[in-house]
């Protein structure tokens, strides 16, 4: 027979297990602007606004915006549709809808997996 032995459990700190991800938002993609280009903080911040809102106005026409070797955004159009009040199990009607698609190009897909 062996003896109790009493062991310590190592276990590495719990953000070891937890992937890290970076989140990139407009405030980033601004300072990138002002880092790879030169220009200053007021002009990368027109810059970028003037696109979204480009985007935005186009996708909100209907139109689609393809940028070449990045992606497309899309309207789609969803059906309405009968649905579940998850508090009371109450059968609702879900209106029709359009929601933004984006379909990634070759291009990224290739950079994404390598």
């Amino acid at each position: 027979m062996t003896e109790g032995v009493t062991r310590a459990i190592q276990t590495p700190p719990i953000n070891e297990y937890i992937e890290e991800t970076a989140n990139m938002n407009t405030s980033d993609l601004i300072d990138k602007l002002v880092a790879d280009q030169g220009l200053t903080k007021v002009q990368s911040k027109a810059i970028v606004d003037s696109i979204l809102k480009g985007i935005t106005d186009s996708v909100v026409a209907g139109d689609e915006v393809s940028l070449p070797g990045f992606g497309k955004f899309k309207v789609q159009a969803r059906a309405a549709r009968e649905g579940r009040n998850p508090a009371t199990g109450a059968t609702i009607k879900i209106a029709a809808s359009k929601k933004v698609a984006f379909q990634p190009a070759k291009a990224l897909k290739d950079a994404l997996n390598g």
